[in-house]
């Protein structure tokens, strides 16, 4: 059987189905599900977490009337 190919494409499916560009958080889970994330803190600056912070998903929030 011939080996899996690797995907190239720059999107990946979340957990609740909708597609996302892959990214930092999505690396982060990649190298913890594969057993290699570094302890502590690891190579993930704290400028590279602000601007992550900038693309997550909102809840939204709906007024009362």
């Amino acid at each position: 059987m011939p080996a899996k190919k690797k995907s190239s494409s720059q999107y990946h499916t979340t957990k609740d189905g909708r597609r996302a560009k892959k990214g930092l958080w999505y690396n982060i889970n990649k190298r913890k599900k594969a057993g290699t994330s570094r302890p502590g803190k690891g190579t993930v600056s704290d400028k590279a977490i602000r601007r992550s912070r900038k693309t997550t998903k909102k809840k939204v929030t709906r007024k009362k009337r």
